[in-house]
């Protein structure tokens, strides 16, 4: 079994109003990867996945495409250890 991880990625782009948010929760979801997504009020989308390292480090990669509608510029990524979250959801 892999080693558990936590990412806190941001991504900068055309990012918002593109269903970034909800193509992540699906593709979280698909790979069992736990955390959030929500949008920020500069434009950016912040995200956070918790999980095995192999499929945190393939939902930072797959920021770096994002939604089909979504073009990203940029994708910073912060890992750290894991807090426990439990489950993907869509945060306000």
């Amino acid at each position: 079994m892999s080693e558990w991880t936590r990412a806190r990625v941001l991504v900068s782009g055309k990012v918002q109003g593109v269903y970034f948010r909800a193509n992540t929760r699906e593709q979280a979801r698909e790979r069992g990867v736990d955390g959030w997504v929500r949008n920020l009020r500069d434009g950016r989308v912040e995200a956070v996945f918790e999980g095995p390292a192999d499929d945190v480090g393939a939902m930072v990669e797959w920021c770096h495409e994002g939604s089909p509608a979504a073009r990203v510029d940029d994708v910073e990524a912060e890992y750290d250890d894991p807090e426990g979250l439990d489950g993907f959801e869509i945060r306000r």
